[in-house]
């Protein structure tokens, strides 16, 4: 019997304020990749993957890398937790419902100030795993998914948009098995996914204010990255924006901080599956 699920999270404020947990009926689905130098990590130093859901903002791609969030340390007001950038003040409020988890953001900054955000979440997937979005989703590819196509990559083509599940052909829906590829793509204007593996399945839903672009972005690395070192991780990416890289953000590719100097979005996540057994007292 598949039926909703309770979901508990945990974060750490110290390095970052990363989800270290999301988990529903026995099953935690943050992947995790233990790397002692994700502790040591200071403003402006190189992305340490470490696995669980990290608050990437104003950029994912680009300088600073992975964005300025998640290398500083987070402190808790009331019930928000927050973090002080050079630029912005971010505070996140995660609330535990019937239904899931409600996770409310609030960035504020200068008017005009432009960004990304990305919940990058990485997951611990099979690779029987699934991804499901409305199908004919415009979806951004970037240049990496070139050896992928089969063919050279148009020039001064920052991205190719092609049809969701298989943007110019390739299949982006299924998470395995792993053969060695490492691609990233965004599904622009789109604020619903849901990851199927096995009983499971874990949805997010991203709303913001009017006008603020909302996508998905996905990481599929089934073990092509890094190159020097590979292994298999798959981020599902609620975000705001339609490109990694802030730098080479168009007028409608970033969120924009209004005349009010603050910018809100909510995060929605839901678990259903099988319940975790228990065993009941012996007929007799």
């Amino acid at each position: 019997m598949v039926t909703p699920l309770p979901l508990t999270a945990r974060t750490d404020l110290a390095h970052g304020g990363r989800w270290t947990s999301l988990r529903a009926g026995g099953r935690e689905w943050l992947w995790h990749r233990p790397d002692p130098a994700r502790a040591q990590v200071r403003p402006g130093d190189p992305f340490v993957d470490a696995g669980g859901l990290e608050e990437c903002v104003p950029t994912i791609r680009g300088l600073p890398d992975h964005g300025d969030a998640w290398s500083r340390p987070w402190r808790r007001i009331g019930d928000s937790e927050v973090v002080d950038c050079p630029q912005f003040t971010l505070r996140r409020r995660i609330r535990q419902e019937a239904t899931g988890l409600l996770a409310d953001y609030q960035l504020t900054a200068d008017p005009g100030y432009r960004l990304l955000w990305a919940a990058h979440a990485l997951l611990d997937l099979t690779p029987n795993a699934y991804v499901s979005a409305p199908s004919g989703t415009p979806t951004r590819l970037f240049p990496e998914a070139a050896p992928l196509l089969g063919r050279p990559w148009p020039p001064k083509s920052r991205y190719l948009t092609g049809r969701w599940p298989a943007p110019h052909g390739l299949r982006l829906d299924r998470l395995g098995p792993d053969d060695g590829s490492a691609v990233g793509a965004i599904l622009t204007d789109c604020g619903e996914v849901q990851v199927t593996d096995g009983s499971g399945t874990l949805s997010f839903s991203l709303h913001a204010d009017p006008g603020v672009p909302v996508s998905l972005a996905l990481w599929r690395n089934l073990g092509g990255f890094p190159a020097a070192s590979p292994y298999r991780s798959i981020g599902v990416e609620p975000m705001l924006g339609s490109v990694f890289d802030l730098a080479e953000a168009g007028p409608s590719d970033a969120a924009t901080v209004p005349r009010s100097g603050t910018l809100t979005w909510q995060l929605r996540i839901t678990a259903t599956g099988s319940p975790p057994h228990r065993p009941g007292k012996a007929q007799t």
